[in-house]
């Protein structure tokens, strides 16, 4: 696409104005800067941070702003060795490559860390720009609907490799929303020898039944007695907290075991309560992770060929022109995992028969 052809193209685009104001319509489809390259976005998914700028809640995003940032696409232009029409997904993180972290290897946690999506216009259009150094190319055997799944199973893969994780150990997980289901169904695949996973809504959890976790119902009782009852009265050797509530940080350190690791995946709006003389008691160690490596995105796109039905977290597919009915949904607490925004599926027809096949 030559600069005469971008100047006269506009593009469908889900642009956010402000608190529950998000309107589809046409922009200018974006020139890549240097070093970044154009991708023509296929499906795009409504995460929790999606939802915090829905509700005029995250302090950088402001609009006029193309929100979201899990995707998969095909590649356009830009890119000095992914040839035109590869099948790509983005690992949206932006970092300013000069502070500490980034200097000594770990730019996900750049001081200045920003996000596509929120510091820039994001995968809700038509087309996006990314860096090139962010551009991963999918699989030959993952659909681009299989592909925009990516990004949050790598925050998945992230909290398990960062964690201590043995193959083998049992693990809890607070939470069967989008990422929870990510940790555990990396939990699984990556070796575990169980996985509990404890939701209070009743879609969630019995969606985690069907695909083969053990559970944990609060309306059953206290979730650290049927814990502790699963696990012979000691309790999770690791337990990862992807609920964000306060409920589940008040017993996060009672439900691990003695010498356990207990987990944070989510992002806590306010401080919370934890029990720290149980982490002092039980020895416990307390990890915080944050988004994801290079590597955790590469193992992750991995990990969607293990023979797992990952289309199954995919509840809703909705055209662009409904992304508003998307959120509302999901802040009303409809059944639903993850949401996925159609853009333009017809790029599926033609996987593994264009010049992306390698």
């Amino acid at each position: 696409m030559n600069e005469k052809e971008r100047t006269r193209m506009n593009m469908k685009s889900a642009v956010y104005y402000g608190a529950s104001n998000i309107r589809v319509e046409e922009k200018q489809v974006p020139t890549p800067p240097a070093g970044w390259a154009l991708v023509k976005v296929s499906y795009t998914g409504i995460c929790g941070t999606d939802l915090n700028i829905y509700v005029g809640a995250h302090p950088r995003a402001k609009g006029p702003l193309v929100i979201g940032h899990e995707l998969s696409g095909t590649l356009l232009e830009g890119h000095p060795t992914l040839p035109t029409g590869t099948q790509v997904t983005v690992r949206p993180l932006l970092f300013c490559g000069e502070c500490e972290p980034c200097q000594t290897g770990k730019s996900h946690v750049c001081k200045n860390l920003q996000l596509v999506g929120i510091d820039c216009d994001g995968s809700m259009a038509e087309y996006v720009v990314a860096p090139v150094e962010t551009i991963h190319a999918l699989p030959k055997n993952v659909s681009l609907k299989a592909g925009a799944l990516i990004e949050p199973l790598a925050v998945g893969v992230h909290a398990v490799r960062q964690s201590g994780f043995v193959p083998g150990d049992t693990a809890l997980v607070f939470g069967a929303g989008p990422i929870g289901m990510c940790v555990a169904v990396s939990l699984q695949l990556l070796g575990a020898g169980r996985v509990i996973v404890a939701e209070t809504n009743p879609f969630r959890l019995q969606m985690a039944k069907e695909l083969g976790f053990e559970t944990i119902d609060p309306q059953e009782g206290s979730i650290v007695e049927q814990v502790l009852m699963k696990t012979d009265g000691n309790g999770a050797d690791f337990s990862f907290d992807c609920a964000g509530h306060p409920s589940v940080s008040e017993i996060l350190t009672h439900a691990t075991k003695i010498r356990g690791t207990a987990v944070v995946v989510a992002a806590y709006k306010k401080p919370a309560p934890i029990d720290l003389l149980q982490a002092m008691f039980k020895e416990i160690t307390i990890k915080g992770v944050r988004v994801y490596t290079p590597k955790d995105f590469e193992i992750a796109a991995q990990l969607l060929e293990k023979p797992f039905d990952f289309e199954k977290l995919i509840t809703h597919v909705m055209p662009l022109e409904d992304v508003k009915s998307g959120f509302d949904m999901l802040l009303s607490g409809g059944n639903a995992v993850k949401v996925l925004i159609s853009i333009n599926p017809e790029e599926e027809v033609s996987r593994g028969m264009g010049s992306g096949e390698q």
